[in-house]
C-alpha cells in the first residue's frame, strides 16, 4: 500500500483571491491538472470558458511525485518555481482560481483522493499519435469515473 498524499500546500495570488476562496459562496466546479506551464495555461483558458457561465471557480492541481528513496517532504526538484509561475499565470484570468500543490508517491492515487467526480477535469497534453504519460493518466481517470477533457497542443 502506498502513501498517496503527504503534504498539501495551498497558494493564493493575493488576499482578495484568498478571501473569495474562503467565502462560502465560492464553489469549485472545474479542476485543471498541471502538466507543464504552457499546456496548463491553454487548459486554464478552456477551463475558464467552462466555469464562467456556471459562475464558479477553478482549481489547479499541481501534483509532484516523490520517489520512495527520498522523504516525502523533500522532492528531487524544488516545487517553488512551478508554484510561483502558476501564481503569475492565474493573475490574468477573471474567474476565481485556487492553486493546490501536492507531493505524493503515486500521482493517480493522489488525484483520486482530491478530485470530485461531479466536476469536469481539464488537462493540457502534447499532441502525439502514441499514448503519452499524461494521456495514459487521463485514460485511467476516465476508467475511475472522472469526466476528463483533453486539450491537445503542439
Amino acid at each position: 500500500m502506498s502513501t498517496a498524499i503527504g503534504i498539501e500546500k495551498l497558494i493564493s495570488i493575493d488576499s482578495e483571491i484568498l478571501m473569495r476562496a474562503i467565502n462560502p459562496g465560492f464553489r469549485l466546479s472545474v479542476s485543471v491538472i498541471f502538466t507543464s506551464i504552457n499546456r496548463t495555461l491553454i487548459a486554464l483558458e478552456k477551463a475558464s470558458q467552462l466555469a464562467e457561465p456556471l459562475k464558479s471557480g477553478i482549481e489547479i492541481l499541481a501534483v509532484q511525485t516523490v520517489p520512495f528513496a527520498l522523504p516525502l517532504d523533500e522532492p528531487p526538484v524544488p516545487f517553488g518555481f512551478v508554484v510561483r509561475r502558476l501564481k503569475e499565470m492565474v493573475a490574468q484570468f477573471a474567474v476565481q482560481i485556487k492553486i493546490s500543490a501536492y507531493l505524493c508517491r503515486d500521482q493517480l492515487e493522489a488525484l483520486k483522493r482530491v478530485l470530485n467526480r461531479d466536476y469536469p477535469v481539464v488537462m493540457g497534453v502534447r499532441k502525439r499519435w502514441w499514448p503519452t504519460r499524461n494521456k495514459r493518466l487521463a485514460r485511467k481517470l476516465r476508467r475511475a469515473g472522472y469526466d476528463v477533457i483533453l486539450i491537445e497542443t503542439e
